[in-house]
């Protein structure tokens, strides 16, 4: 599984494909966690290249059919061959994560849940959350997204943001500025 393919220079994309190629990974799904260009901007490429899925959650599908869809940038538009909702299971090799619909930053933010990890996306940041002043975003819901169903995991889950350094979930609660009233 190949998470949040936003590339904007086919030298990224090559890097991307020889890593794939050097490794023989077989890649089943090209998942977004949210419909943003620096996020989508190469699902049609990797899907075109590996044979892969596109994946997306189903609130944030239609957005990757618009074809001026992020600060002015325009994407070839294209559709998910499937769409996700809260607690849908998704299977990598022998691992499986958990879809943890966490809106906010978009309306279909989502978080995969791994055995003492999650990819948070653009939901949590270490120090930061996503912003929330692009369409689809709500400030009321990202904290509520983080407070109900991220800091309710146990401390020593690590996180593994769309941007930036990792962290854990136990760090967040007790350094995130955005969330030490939590």
């Amino acid at each position: 599984m190949l998470i949040d393919a936003g590339f904007f220079e086919e030298s990224e994309a090559t890097s991307i494909l020889s890593e794939i190629e050097r490794n023989s990974f077989n890649v089943k799904y090209v998942l977004s966690t949210h419909w943003h260009l620096d996020h989508t901007a190469g699902n049609e490429y990797i899907r075109r290249r590996v044979g892969a899925q596109v994946v997306i959650h189903k609130d944030d599908a239609p957005m990757l059919s618009t074809e001026d869809f992020f600060l002015g940038f325009r994407v070839k538009p294209h559709k998910p061959d499937k769409t996700l909702t809260e607690g849908d299971l998704i299977g990598v090799g022998s691992m499986r994560l958990k879809v943890v619909h966490t809106p906010g930053h978009t309306k279909g933010s989502i978080c995969l849940l791994g055995e003492g990890f999650v990819f948070t996306g653009d939901t949590l940041f270490a120090g930061s959350i996503g912003r929330t002043d692009l369409p689809g975003g709500s400030l009321e819901e990202i904290i509520r997204s983080i407070r109900v169903k991220l800091m309710t995991l146990p401390d020593e889950t690590l996180i593994y943001p769309g941007h930036g350094p990792s962290s854990s979930i136990g760090e967040e609660k007790r350094t995130n500025l955005f969330l030490t009233d939590l």
